[in-house]
C-alpha cells in the first residue's frame, strides 16, 4: 500500500463529468442520449477566435510564455473588464489561467487550513466545497434558497460569518441554479462586510453575459470598498464557447493589504502549470476585441431554450420550476415526484435516455432538485422532456 496524505482522501469531484463518461458509454452502445447534463455550450467557437490560433501557431508563437500570462492578453482583459463593468484594472492584476478553476484552486489554497472557515455558495458548484476540504478548512454553506429566485441573502449570509472565516465565495449568475443576486443584495452585503475587514472575497462571475429579461450583472470589482481583498473569476469558456481552451482570467487585489496575493498565485502558476500557451492566449485577444456577433447569436438561442425549458418543466406532473436570469441552467424542484434527486437523476440516464445532474451533487441544500443544462437544441431540449414526463408517468 502506497500511503498518501489524507487531504486527497477529502478530495471531491464534478459529477457532470462522470455523467457525460456514463452517457457517452450508453451511447456507443447504441443507446439514443440527450444529454443536458454538462454546462458547455453546444456552439463552436467563433470562427476569427479559431484563425487567431491558426495564425499565431503559423507564426512560430511555440514557446514559454511568462507565468502570469502575456502582457497583450492581460491588457485585453483590462479593456474588456472596463467595457462590461466600467472599473479600470492594472494588468499588473490580471493573471492569466488554463481556466477559471486554477484561480478556486489558488485563492482556496491560500486561506484554506484546519481551524479557519470559508463560506460558499450552496446549491453551489461542487469545486468550492471540494478544494475548502481538501485544504482541511470548514466548509460553510451559504444557502441559495429558491423562495429567493436563489440569489443568495446578504443577511442570512453576514450572520455566517465568525472571527475564523477567511474567505467568501459569491458566484452570480450562478451554477447550478441560474440565479442572479440584485444589486441592492450585493450593496447590503459589502456594507455589512464593513464590519469584517478580514475577510477576503471570491466572486465567480464566469456568466457576466448571460442575464436574461433586463437582468444585469452586478460585479463585486464596482465596490471600491472591497477591492483590496476582492478576487474576481472571468474566462472565456462560456462567453465564447471556448471550454476545451482552458483559458481563464482572474483580477487580484491592490492596495497594500492584497497586493501580495498576486506574487503569491504567480508562485502557484511557476510550481504548477508553469503558463499558458501562446496560441490559446493569442485567440482570447480576438475574442475580446473582435466582433461578438456570435456572442449575441448564442444568447438569443440561449433565452429562446430557456423559455421552452422552463414551459416544459412546469407541464410536468409534481415538476415546479422558477424561471433562471442568467447563465444556462434550469434547476427544477422534483421533491413531490417521490423520488431523491441523484436516484431520480440516475433513472432518466438508464431508462429515459436522458443525462441530467441530480442536486445534491451541488451541495447538502440540493436535495429536491436536479440540474438541466440548456445548452443544447431546442429539439434535443423537447425530447428530453417527453421523455422525461413518459417516464414520470409509468
Amino acid at each position: 500500500m502506497l500511503h498518501t496524505i489524507s487531504a486527497f482522501d477529502r478530495l471531491g469531484e464534478e459529477n457532470a463529468f462522470a455523467v457525460l463518461a456514463r452517457a457517452t458509454a450508453l451511447a456507443s452502445q447504441g443507446r439514443d442520449i440527450v444529454n443536458l447534463g454538462i454546462g458547455q455550450p453546444d456552439f463552436k467557437t467563433p470562427q476569427h477566435i479559431v484563425e487567431a490560433a491558426i495564425k499565431a501557431l503559423r507564426d512560430g508563437h511555440h514557446g514559454y510564455t511568462p507565468a502570469n500570462g502575456l502582457l497583450a492578453t492581460r491588457e485585453a482583459v483590462v479593456r474588456r473588464t472596463l467595457t462590461t463593468t466600467g472599473v479600470e484594472v492594472s494588468p499588473e492584476a490580471v493573471m492569466i489561467l488554463p481556466g477559471g478553476k486554477p484561480t478556486m484552486f489558488a485563492a482556496i489554497l491560500m486561506f484554506g487550513e484546519p481551524g479557519a472557515e470559508i463560506l460558499y455558495p450552496d446549491p453551489g458548484f461542487p469545486i468550492y466545497r471540494s478544494m475548502i476540504e481538501f485544504t482541511g478548512a470548514a466548509p460553510i454553506p451559504v444557502p441559495m434558497r429558491e423562495e429567493n429566485g436563489f440569489a443568495f441573502s446578504a443577511e442570512e449570509t453576514l450572520a455566517l460569518i465568525t472571527s475564523k472565516t477567511r474567505l467568501l465565495i459569491l458566484n452570480s449568475p450562478a451554477n447550478p441554479t441560474g440565479g442572479v443576486t440584485p444589486r441592492a443584495e450585493i450593496e447590503k452585503l459589502v456594507k455589512g462586510l464593513e464590519k469584517h475587514p478580514d475577510v477576503a472575497i471570491l466572486s465567480d462571475e464566469i456568466y457576466d453575459v448571460m442575464t436574461y429579461d433586463g437582468e444585469t450583472h452586478c460585479s463585486l470589482l464596482g465596490f471600491p470598498e472591497i477591492r483590496d481583498r476582492l478576487i474576481v473569476l472571468n474566462g472565456w469558456s462560456k462567453t465564447w464557447a471556448m471550454t476545451g481552451w482552458r483559458m481563464g482570467w482572474s483580477i487580484w487585489p491592490n492596495g497594500d493589504k492584497g497586493a501580495h496575493l498576486y506574487d503569491k498565485v504567480r508562485k502557484l502558476a511557476v510550481n504548477c502549470w508553469s503558463c499558458v500557451n501562446a496560441p490559446s492566449q493569442l485567440a482570447g485577444i480576438a475574442a475580446i476585441d473582435g466582433p461578438q456577433d456570435d456572442v449575441d447569436t448564442m444568447m438569443r438561442a440561449f433565452d429562446r431554450r430557456r423559455k421552452v425549458v422552463v414551459e416544459g418543466l412546469n407541464a410536468l406532473p409534481n415538476i415546479s420550476c422558477i424561471t433562471p436570469k442568467g447563465a444556462f441552467y434550469a434547476f427544477p424542484n422534483v421533491s413531490k415526484t417521490g423520488w431523491k434527486a441523484k436516484k431520480l437523476a440516475s433513472a432518466l440516464l438508464d431508462d429515459a435516455g436522458v443525462a441530467l445532474i441530480g442536486g445534491p451533487d451541488f451541495g447538502i441544500l440540493g436535495e429536491g432538485y436536479v440540474r438541466l443544462s440548456y445548452a443544447n437544441s431546442e429539439e434535443n431540449i423537447l425530447r428530453a422532456l417527453e421523455r422525461i414526463g413518459a417516464f414520470l408517468a409509468k
